[in-house]
C-alpha cells in the first residue's frame, strides 16, 4: 500500500471516531500555549488558536450531544453481530417457507435502511433481511481501508452470526449490486439467485468519460465528516422534528454520525480510474464467474435521468457514442451467468427506480423466489 494511501486511511479511521474532535482542538490550545509562553510579541497569536480550540471544541461537545441523544432515541431495531472485533446490524423479518430469504443492498455506502419501504413489503411474503455496512445505519466502522472485497466478505459473516440460513437471494442497487455480485461470486454454495437493480460497471469507471460528481465523492465526504465532526450539519440538534415512521429520515439522522461519511469516502476511491486500476481485480465480476446462477438484470431501457453526463459532450457523435457506452456496459453483467436475464423497468424511470416503483422490484424479486424453491430449478 503507498504512503499516500495509509496516510489517508489513517486520517479517515480518526474522523470515523466521534470523540476525534475534542483531540483535534487540543493542537491549536497546546500551539497557542506555546506562542503564549514564547513572550509577549506572541500573544496575539496565541489568543487566535485559543479562539479557534474553543470554536472547535464546542462544536464536537455539540456533536457528541447530539450522538448521544440519537443513539437513545433511535435504537438499533435488528441485531448487532460481531464480525471480528466491530459489529454489523443485521435486520431480519418474515417467515422465509421454503423459498430462499432476500438480502437487500442499497446504492451509494447508505445503511440499509435506505431499502427499509422495499423490505417492508417484501416480509410479508417472504423472510427480507437489511445488512448495514461497516460504517452505515448502526454498524460499527469497521477497519480501513473500505473495500468492495472487503465488504462481500463482512456481509457473508455476518448473515452467519446472525443465525441467518441460505440459500440467499441477493439484490443490490447501483454499487451495492457490485457487492451483492461479489458476494454471490465468493460463495455460490448459498446463493440461489441474483438480482441487479441497475448495478454499477466497473468498465463505466475504468473506460468511460469522467464523472465529476463521482471523482468529488470521497473528497465531499470527507468534508462532510469535517462538518458533522465539530457540529456544523443542519440537521444536528434537530433530531426531535424527525419522525421516526420515516425511514429516509431516520437513516439521515444515524447517518450524521462521522461514520458513515468516513466509509463512504473510503470505499468510493474504489469508483475512480486508479481505484479500479488498483483494486478491479477483485472488484469486477467477470464473465462466466457465476456460473448458473439464475441473475436478473432490472434495469431502465434508456437513461432517464442521466442527461447531465452528456450534456457535457458538445459534439453529437461523440455523445451518441457516450450513450451507446452507457446503455450496453451494465449489460456486461449477463455475461457473468449462463442463466442471466434482463428485465427492463417501468417506462419514465431512472436509475432511482427502487425507490419510485418499489412493488414492481418485490415482484421481480418475488417471481426469481419462485424459480428458486425447493426441487428441481424451473426453467428461466
Amino acid at each position: 500500500m503507498r504512503p499516500g494511501r495509509r496516510a489517508v486511511d489513517a486520517i479517515l479511521r480518526l474522523l470515523s471516531r466521534d470523540w476525534a474532535g475534542l483531540g483535534i482542538a487540543l493542537l491549536p490550545a497546546a500551539a497557542g500555549a506555546r506562542c503564549v509562553s514564547r513572550g509577549t510579541g506572541r500573544r496575539i497569536l496565541g489568543g487566535v488558536l485559543w479562539a479557534v480550540a474553543l470554536a472547535l471544541g464546542l462544536g464536537s461537545f455539540r456533536h457528541l450531544v447530539h450522538v448521544g441523544r440519537i443513539r437513545g432515541r433511535y435504537p438499533p431495531p435488528g441485531r448487532m453481530v460481531d464480525v471480528g472485533g466491530y459489529r454489523m446490524h443485521v435486520l431480519a423479518e418474515g417467515d422465509a417457507g421454503p423459498r430462499p430469504t432476500v438480502v437487500w443492498m442499497p446504492g451509494g455506502h447508505a445503511g440499509g435502511y435506505a431499502m427499509y419501504r422495499l423490505h417492508a413489503l417484501a416480509r410479508e411474503q417472504m423472510r427480507s433481511v437489511l445488512v448495514d455496512r461497516p460504517g452505515s445505519g448502526w454498524s460499527d466502522p469497521g477497519p480501513f481501508p473500505r473495500t468492495t472485497a472487503a465488504e462481500a466478505v463482512e456481509l457473508l459473516t455476518a448473515l452467519e452470526r446472525a443465525g441467518e440460513k441460505g440459500p440467499y437471494v441477493f439484490v443490490g442497487h447501483s454499487f451495492g449490486g457490485l457487492l451483492m455480485a461479489n458476494a454471490a461470486r465468493r460463495r455460490p454454495d448459498l446463493v440461489a439467485g441474483l438480482v441487479l437493480l441497475d448495478p454499477t460497471p466497473p468498465d463505466a469507471v475504468a473506460f468511460g468519460p469522467a464523472l465529476p460528481a463521482l471523482r468529488r465523492a470521497p473528497r465531499d465526504q470527507t468534508v462532510l465528516a469535517l462538518r458533522h465532526l465539530f457540529g456544523l450539519h443542519p440537521l444536528a440538534g434537530k433530531e426531535e422534528t424527525h419522525t421516526s415512521d420515516d425511514p429516509a429520515q431516520v437513516l439521515a439522522v444515524i447517518e450524521l454520525r462521522t461514520k458513515a461519511s468516513c466509509a463512504a469516502a473510503s470505499i468510493l476511491r474504489e469508483l475512480s480510474p486508479d481505484g479500479i486500476t488498483r483494486d478491479g481485480w477483485q472488484t469486477a465480476v467477470h464473465d462466466g464467474e457465476l456460473g448458473s446462477l439464475p441473475l436478473l438484470l432490472v434495469a431502465p431501457r434508456d437513461l432517464t435521468g442521466g442527461g447531465e453526463i452528456f450534456d457535457a459532450v458538445d459534439d453529437p457523435e461523440e455523445s451518441a457514442r457516450v450513450r451507446h457506452f452507457f446503455l450496453t456496459v451494465r449489460e456486461r453483467f449477463l455475461a457473468a451467468s449462463s442463466r442471466g436475464r434482463r428485465v427492463y423497468t417501468p417506462e419514465g424511470t431512472g436509475h432511482d427506480f427502487p425507490d419510485r416503483v418499489p412493488d414492481f422490484v418485490v415482484q421481480v424479486v418475488d417471481s426469481l423466489l419462485d424459480r428458486c424453491g425447493p426441487g428441481a430449478p424451473k426453467p428461466f
